[in-house]
């Protein structure tokens, strides 16, 4: 039987440039977050750019727009990271200071255990969830899906 792990986007805009000081502490906390998520259990791999993380890759035209993409072991170990883990939970509070709202900006999908996935192909991904809503496709944490089932 074929396994399958999940893949996760999620998307945040900056209401100033990074560099900004206004982002500074979000910023450096980058790294101590993707340490502990990297340390968390079920976590399998995310997308770097040039440095510890992918704030440098552009997902968009827009320069404010970050994206995080990362595969985890399934849906309890992301949500487990996602909603109990205190030091991503502190920064979260925080959004608010730091990014605009976003209508979309977070999907979740199946890919093939060993596959990682591309930012175009996460992207891809995220439009499908905006054009069809929630499916096994393309879903969200409300409206979750079960791997494929495969033989």
């Amino acid at each position: 039987m074929m396994k399958y792990q999940l893949a996760q986007l999620n998307l945040a805009k900056f209401r100033l440039p990074m560099e900004n000081p206004v982002n500074a502490d979000f910023v450096n906390n980058l790294d101590a977050v993707n340490a502990i998520a990297e340390a968390h259990p079920g976590y399998i791999w995310r997308l770097k750019g040039e440095g510890n993380d992918a704030t440098d890759l552009q997902a968009y035209d827009d320069p404010n727009i970050i994206a995080n993409l990362s595969v985890w072991a399934d849906l309890e170990s992301l949500l487990d990271f996602v909603y109990k883990e205190e030091a991503h939970k502190n920064i979260m509070r925080r959004r608010r200071e730091w990014f605009d709202k976003m209508e979309f900006f977070m999907v979740l999908w199946w890919v093939k255990a060993g596959d990682v996935p591309s930012l175009q192909q996460a992207i891809d991904k995220l439009e499908y969830l905006k054009a069809h809503g929630p499916s096994p496709e393309a879903f969200t944490f409300r409206n979750d899906f079960p791997p494929p089932q495969t033989t």
